[in-house]
């Protein structure tokens, strides 16, 4: 890649969240924690479903795929932020810069994909129950799987070659803790005319498309829900779509958080604090949403963490006997 002065670009420096010295420790532990907890309850909602049969259903496949997908979504910028507080160091080289953006784009766009087909799943349960089991077949569930798979790394490859055409300039630190797209295109002294035409397309197809697909399926399940005639069956399914509805809420009202206040205050560090909430917090905070409104996965996780306090209890015991 070459610069605007003929020189090559090697490296960018992420300026992360804050330069004060004195607050590094304090964001250093604070992020360590939020991604361990994310790791671990991703990986708990993962292993409470593959190891109970009663969970093998299509809202737990697409569950259990969030959550693996939320792993990586963090594992793609925190682990990196991490290191580069660890080692003082704000360096990230351009290669490095590329494949950032591109992975962190994909899991990103896999996330919006899969909560979709989740909202889809629940407005078949309730508007078409007796074709449940028909409609969402084990092959439809790979299928829709492979195609967001697919649609996703179109999207990230087709931003990150747009990103790759661009020159840049002298300038050459992110005001952010990751290598975001919007940065990137900023930090360009080359025309971005055509980078900006395409981030905003894609991120009014692949954003606002879902979110349609979601709002559809919310108001026909609505519709559903209000013309059963007991109390107890509107609670009953309204409750199976609860845990869902919060972390759709939850991931659009922040990423939507996100733009607005970069476009409100102009600020790139008020747009990385931002961008924490649907990058880091959202993904930490979907195990236990889905934990605590779901009856069924807290059975699992009740009797997954029963079965680990026998296991410790005899291994004790075995160790007491001479």
């Amino acid at each position: 890649m070459v610069q605007g002065n003929d020189t090559s670009v090697s490296d960018f420096l992420l300026l992360g969240l804050s330069e004060a010295p004195d607050l590094q420790p304090l964001i250093f532990g604070l992020f360590l924690s939020m991604y361990l907890v994310t790791v671990l309850g991703n990986l708990l909602i993962v292993l409470a479903i593959s190891s109970d049969p009663h969970l093998h259903t299509p809202m737990y496949f697409f569950l259990s795929n969030l959550s693996l997908v939320d792993i990586c979504f963090t594992s793609t910028t925190i682990p990196k932020m991490l290191m580069n507080m660890q080692t003082q160091s704000r360096v990230i080289t351009y290669e490095g810069c590329i494949t950032q953006m591109y992975f962190f784009i994909f899991f990103a766009g896999l996330d919006v994909c899969l909560l979709t087909a989740m909202a889809y799943d629940r407005f078949v349960a309730i508007c078409h129950p007796l074709k449940y089991t028909v409609i969402m077949s084990h092959s439809l569930c790979r299928l829709l799987l492979l195609m967001s798979w697919i649609i996703c790394s179109l999207n990230s490859l087709l931003q990150c070659l747009v990103v790759l055409r661009l020159s840049f300039c002298a300038d050459l630190e992110i005001p952010h803790f990751f290598c975001e797209l919007n940065q990137m295109v900023q930090l360009a002294c080359s025309d971005t005319f055509l980078s900006n035409i395409v981030m905003y397309f894609v991120t009014v197809i692949l954003g606002g498309g879902p979110l349609t697909g979601i709002l559809y399926s919310y108001f026909k399940i609505v519709s559903s829900i209000r013309a059963i005639p007991s109390a107890q069956g509107k609670y009953k399914a309204f409750s199976t779509c609860v845990s869902h509805l919060s972390v759709v809420s939850l991931f659009y009202v922040t990423s939507l958080g996100v733009y607005l206040s970069s476009a409100a205050t102009h600020s790139s560090h008020s747009s990385a604090t931002a961008s924490v909430m649907y990058a880091v917090v959202t993904p930490m905070l979907n195990p236990f949403i889905y934990s605590l409104r779901n009856k069924d996965i807290k059975r699992v996780l009740k009797r997954f963490f029963g079965m680990a306090g026998k296991n410790g209890t005899i291994i004790l015991r075995l160790k007491k006997c001479p």
